[in-house]
């Protein structure tokens, strides 16, 4: 990868699409990890206004200190930058308040995570609204298009994506380019919404080098029977979590009328 020429080239997009859009920058939800920190760097190079925003719910203080460190920098290094902190921690605990919590805990839990997702989605678009601002996306190329990690509605509901046909390597590697703080290149990618500090492949049971492989592999026609050992079992984690949230990826289903009954 080119990265210089990568770096320049989202930053002449994400600056030629806000122009277009006649608003005065981005928005920013940042966790402390390497891809909201590329994302924000890369719309800092822009020169356009960019809003740092952290949204911590329970969040593990590994999460906030990296994240706090990164917008330190950030904001040494660019004028255009600012920040706020939304703690959404009372939100979330008054939400609860107002929901069935009974069920199986499993499933409970997975849509609390998911509505940590949705509360700060929800908190972004109102400060994009108030400065007219864009909600920068910061899924990477596996999340998005691989094997669907992320909340639909929640960190899926973005305005662009800047960094969605990038590898999570080519994330890292842009990362390097742009002095992302070491802490964050070195910590274990996190989704954050649990309020602990359970790594991304702690949940998947797979590692994004892995990840990438067997989305080539996919994409390339392969199938589980021509693998065996470690090589089957991360290509079928990959096809399952790519087939169980294929509705993240294609557009919302519309029950198209036929004309004769209209």
């Amino acid at each position: 990868m080119e990265t210089e020429k990568v770096v320049n080239h989202i930053v002449n997009w994400l600056k030629d699409y806000a122009n277009n859009a006649k608003v005065n920058g981005f928005v920013v939800g940042i966790s402390g990890g390497i891809d909201s920190a590329v994302t924000s760097t890369l719309c800092a190079k822009t020169g356009l206004k960019v809003l740092c925003v952290e949204m911590p719910i329970h969040q593990a203080a590994s999460h906030v200190s990296r994240g706090q460190e990164h917008i330190k920098q950030l904001k040494a290094r660019f004028p255009n930058v600012s920040d706020i902190q939304a703690d959404l921690t009372p939100v979330f605990e008054e939400f609860k308040t107002e929901v069935s919590l009974e069920g199986e805990q499993a499933i409970v839990d997975m849509a609390l995570a998911n509505t940590r997702a949705r509360l700060r989605m929800t908190t972004l678009y109102y400060h994009a609204g108030l400065l007219g601002l864009l909600v920068a996306g910061t899924g990477n190329k596996v999340e998005d298009f691989g094997v669907g990690f992320y909340t639909k509605y929640g960190d899926g509901g973005v305005d662009l994506s800047p960094i969605a046909d990038l590898l999570k390597s080519e994330v890292y590697g842009i990362g390097d380019f742009l002095k992302v703080p070491v802490s964050i290149m070195k910590a274990a990618p996190s989704d954050g919404l649990f309020g602990d500090a359970r790594s991304d492949e702690d949940q998947i049971g797979a590692s994004y080098p892995e990840l990438e492989w067997a989305m080539l592999k996919s994409e390339n026609g392969i199938t589980e029977k021509e693998l065996t050992g470690r090589e089957k079992e991360v290509f079928n984690i990959y096809k399952r979590y790519n087939n169980s949230n294929k509705h993240k990826m294609i557009p919302i289903p519309v029950c198209e009328i036929p004309s004769e009954y209209k």
